[in-house]
């Protein structure tokens, strides 16, 4: 469902806003921030705040990180089939130490704010919190690695990955030792 959502978006913003310069800084930031990121992290926020959350099911914080990794996930597995179809077996190893933690790593960032807002009076604030710094993370992993142009630029992809790996590491870790379910 989220990969329709994003697929409709994806094609209003090109309609919209057609990025065509290749080598321009500017235009590869609206495209990894405003274009692929905020569409693609919007799709999945739209799945679990208006499937997941509202669940009696969704019955403590760290639901949020569960319901929001497994939107990711498959989301990335949809992804990645189509850019394996067209980059075979090379982009499929790439992808899997890249594109599907990154994924991972997004939906927890998203899932922790939207587990806290599930359970808070500030739902709205939450929220939108986890959908941000989802996009912020997604907007400059990719960022780095759409500017082709710029010799060594794409460690910065890595490092905002290892960042946001650390962050979700973080995250988990504190929803855990919240859990209801942490003495079963």
């Amino acid at each position: 469902m989220s990969i329709i959502i994003t697929i409709i978006l994806y094609l209003g913003f090109d309609f919209v806003l057609p990025l065509k310069d290749d080598f321009s800084v500017f235009q590869q930031f609206i495209k990894a921030f405003f274009v692929v990121a905020l569409v693609e992290e919007f799709s999945k926020y739209i799945i679990v705040r208006y499937f997941a959350q509202p669940r009696l099911a969704f019955n403590e914080p760290y639901d949020g990180i569960m319901y929001a990794v497994m939107v990711s996930m498959g989301f990335a597995a949809t992804e990645n089939i189509m850019y394996v179809i067209q980059g075979g077996t090379e982009v499929a190893v790439l992808r899997a130490f890249t594109a599907v933690p990154a994924h991972a790593t997004f939906g927890i960032l998203m899932g922790y704010f939207m587990g806290k807002a599930k359970f808070s009076s500030n739902r709205i604030k939450l929220n939108l919190a986890g959908l941000g710094l989802a996009i912020f993370f997604h907007g400059a992993y990719d960022f780095f690695l759409f500017i082709k142009f710029i010799p060594g630029i794409w460690v910065g992809a890595f490092v905002s990955l290892i960042i946001g790996i650390l962050l979700s590491r973080k995250a988990i870790k504190k929803h855990q030792e919240r859990s209801h379910f942490k003495s079963l």
